[in-house]
């Protein structure tokens, strides 16, 4: 092994290393009704919404949406959950915002995918506003006091999947949604990479004698 493919293999393996784990929304879909539709948003959401901003009737539109808040934290002290068992301190968790903010009151059915299996939801106005640290630093969320769900919405999950029955009006309906961590994600074990480095060096030493 010469010194370039040395300084390669460490490279290659410091950037698996050094790749945050994360739990995502991988995919989703509406059942009803026909015209409705899911979309993913990432920041900057787009043209039509420059600031960010969730909350205020900033959609109005027939769509159910989601995006991605603070990834792989670990509790500091226990999150109380509206649906699913309350998640214990030092658990990871990931975070993600589920909303449908239709110009009419309107119901809608549909689900959702992540890549990390569910853990809870926060869909009461009480622990959403718990669970704000986790919120997406890039996003502006306005009228929190309008926030969660009705007793005309139900929501259920399993495993990864997530359904939503929401009859939602102004301003839409809000729910928090908490994942493990990614099991396909990289984790970052800083530590373990000088050891791997020096291993690498030390084949590439063994072989130059070798060859010797």
């Amino acid at each position: 092994m010469n010194r370039m493919s040395i300084f390669a293999a460490v490279a290659a393996v410091g950037a698996v290393f050094a790749s945050p784990a994360a739990a995502v929304v991988v995919s989703g879909s509406v059942d009803s009704p026909a015209n409705a539709d899911f979309k993913k948003l990432f920041t900057p959401f787009d043209e039509s919404n420059p600031d960010n901003t969730v909350g205020g009737n900033n959609f109005n539109d027939n769509v159910l949406y989601a995006f991605d808040e603070d990834q792989n934290i670990v509790l500091g002290d226990l999150l109380e959950v509206d649906f699913g068992d309350d998640i214990a301190a030092g658990t990871m968790v990931a975070s993600h915002y589920v909303f449908y903010d239709p110009k009419n009151t309107k119901r809608l059915k549909g689900s959702i995918e992540f890549d990390a299996k569910i853990l809870g939801v926060a869909s009461s106005k009480g622990l959403l506003d718990a669970s704000d640290f986790l919120a997406n630093n890039l996003v502006t969320y306005v009228s929190r006091d309008l926030r969660g769900l009705e007793g005309n919405d139900s929501l259920s999950f399993s495993d990864n999947i997530l359904n939503v029955n929401f009859y939602a009006g102004s301003p839409g309906d809000y729910i928090r949604v908490f994942t493990e961590r990614s099991v396909t994600a990289a984790v970052p074990i800083p530590a373990a990479l000088p050891l791997l480095a020096s291993a690498l060096f030390g084949l590439g030493f063994v072989g130059r004698r070798r060859r010797a």
